[in-house]
C-alpha cells in the first residue's frame, strides 16, 4: 500500500509539472518577440520607403523563409526535450536526393499525367521513408545506446551526408517535371506554397506541443526528466518518437528545398544548421529543454528576414548604403539575439521576485 501510494503521489505531481507547461516563459518571450518584430517591419518601412512594404517584396521573402522555418521546427522539437538534432540539414538533402532521383526518372520517360502524378507520389513516399529512417536511427542510438544526442546526431549528420555524397557522387541532381517544382515556387489564391506548407507545420507543431499527450511528455522531460521517469513515462519510446518527428519535419523541408531550387545537392544549406538553432533559441525555446513555442520560432525567423531585406535594400540607398556591407546582417541578427535574451532574463527575473 505505501508503495502504491508513493507512485500515486509521483504521477500526481507530475501530472501538476505538466499542467504548469502552459504558464512557461515561452509564452511571455514570443509576446516580446511580437512587440520586436513589428518594432523591425516598422523601421525597414521607414528606411526603405515604397520598396519594402510592397506586395513584391512580401512575396519574394514568402518563398525564401519557409524553408529555415521548417528546419528551425524541426530542431525545437529536439531542444525541447533537453537535446538537440545536428543532422537535420544531412537529412533533409538526403531526403531530397532520394525524392529527385525517382523525379528525374519521370522526366526521361515523359509520362502521361496520370503516369507523372504516380512518380510524384513514390518521390513523396519515399522522401517520407527515407526520413523516418534517418530518425529511427538518431532515436535508437540515444534511447538504447545512451549515446548524447549532440555526438549521436554529429555522428548521423556525417554518416548521411556520406550517403548523399555517394549517391550523387558530388554531383547536384537537377531537371525534373515543372509539376515538383510547385511545392516550392507556386502560389496558392496569391500566397505562396512554401509558406503555406510552413504554416500549416506550424500549426500541427503547436498544436501537438500544447494539446497532445506526447506534446506535454516532450516539454516534462526537458523540464524535469526525474520527475518524468517517476511518473512512468517510457523514455526511451519518447526519444524515439521526438527524433522520428524531427526527421520528417527535416524532410519536408528538403521537399521545399529541391522543388524551389529544381535541384538537390548533397552539401546545400550548410549554413542553415546554426541559423536554425539561433531562431529557435530567439523564438523563445529553451535550449536547456522544457518549453518552446512554434509561434515564437515564426516570429523569429519573420524578424530576421525583415532585417535581412530590408539591409539588402538599404545598400541601394546613396546615404546610408556605403555603410552598410554583406557582414551587416550576421552582426545586427547577433545583436537581435543578445538584446532578446537580455529582455527575457531581466523580465522573467522582476516576475520571480
Amino acid at each position: 500500500m505505501g508503495s502504491s501510494a508513493r507512485s500515486c503521489d509521483r504521477l500526481s505531481d507530475a501530472r501538476n509539472n505538466v499542467s504548469l507547461l502552459k504558464g512557461l516563459p515561452a509564452e511571455r518571450a514570443t509576446a516580446r518577440l511580437l512587440v520586436i518584430t513589428i518594432v523591425v517591419l516598422i523601421v525597414m518601412s521607414l528606411l526603405n520607403p515604397g520598396r519594402f512594404f510592397t506586395y513584391r517584396n512580401f512575396t519574394s521573402m514568402c518563398f525564401q523563409f519557409p524553408e529555415l522555418g521548417i528546419f528551425s521546427l524541426a530542431i525545437m522539437l529536439s531542444l525541447i526535450t533537453g537535446g538537440i538534432d545536428l543532422s537535420i540539414i544531412s537529412i533533409g538533402n538526403l531526403v531530397g536526393i532520394i525524392a529527385a532521383l525517382i523525379l528525374t526518372r519521370a522526366t526521361a520517360a515523359d509520362p502521361s499525367a496520370a503516369v507523372l502524378a504516380m512518380y510524384i507520389v513514390a518521390a513523396i513516399s519515399a522522401a517520407f521513408a527515407t526520413s523516418i529512417v534517418c530518425g529511427w536511427v538518431n532515436g535508437i542510438l540515444i534511447s538504447r545506446f545512451a549515446i548524447t544526442p549532440i555526438l549521436a546526431t554529429l555522428g548521423t549528420m556525417q554518416l548521411f551526408m556520406g550517403i548523399s555524397l555517394v549517391i550523387t557522387r558530388g554531383h547536384a541532381i537537377a531537371d525534373y517535371p515543372k509539376a515538383a517544382q510547385a511545392l516550392g515556387n507556386a502560389t496558392l489564391a496569391g500566397i505562396p506554397v512554401p509558406l503555406l506548407v510552413f504554416l500549416l507545420l506550424a500549426c500541427i507543431v503547436q498544436g501537438m506541443l500544447s494539446r497532445t499527450r506526447l506534446g506535454l511528455h516532450m516539454c516534462l522531460m526537458g523540464t524535469n526528466p526525474v520527475a518524468a521517469r517517476f511518473s512512468g513515462l517510457d523514455i526511451r519510446r519518447l526519444l524515439v518518437r521526438t527524433y522520428l518527428l524531427t526527421a520528417v519535419s527535416s524532410g519536408v523541408a528538403g521537399l521545399v528545398v529541391i522543388s524551389r531550387t529544381n535541384s538537390a545537392k548533397a552539401d546545400y544549406g550548410s549554413s542553415y544548421l546554426l541559423q536554425a538553432v539561433f531562431v529557435a533559441i530567439l523564438g523563445g525555446v529553451n535550449p536547456r529543454g522544457g518549453f518552446g513555442s512554434a509561434w515564437g520560432v515564426l516570429l523569429a525567423v519573420l524578424s530576421l528576414q525583415f532585417l535581412s531585406s530590408g539591409l539588402n535594400m538599404l545598400q541601394l540607398n546613396e546615404t546610408i548604403g556605403p555603410y552598410i556591407n554583406n557582414f551587416a546582417k550576421e552582426f545586427t541578427w547577433g545583436v537581435l539575439l543578445l538584446l532578446m535574451m537580455v529582455v527575457n532574463y531581466y523580465c522573467d527575473r522582476s516576475r520571480t521576485e
